[in-house]
């Protein structure tokens, strides 16, 4: 299980409901932590299989900071600008599916 930290205001929405995506930057760092969860191709043309996965949020580094363990899927594209991604960027985007309950971790 991958444990990612993340700003408070991005947290904070991700709990109420109001941010669907958590962007990360196309790097080096990130394809080897995101490899088993890409989508991967069917037999059928340009159809895939995107898998779900769980993702710990960690608001801050320590290991006692707030999180959320949240159900996902790893896409790639460009992002929403009110939820932190830039213009005509392209991100691998973590669409998040569930949010389940923090305290029961």
């Amino acid at each position: 299980m991958l444990v990612l930290p993340i700003k408070k205001k991005w947290f904070d929405m991700i709990k109420s409901g109001e941010k669907k995506e958590e962007y990360r930057e196309l790097k080096s760092y990130y394809i080897s932590r995101f490899r088993a969860y890409k989508p991967r191709s069917t037999n059928f043309s340009k159809e895939k299989i995107y898998p779900e996965f769980i993702i710990i949020f960690r608001n801050g580094y320590k290991h006692n900071s707030p999180s959320l363990k949240c159900k996902c899927q790893l896409k790639i594209g460009q992002g929403k600008e009110e939820w932190g991604a830039e213009l005509g960027k392209e991100y691998y985007i973590l669409e998040i599916l569930e949010v389940q309950d923090a305290d029961k971790m």
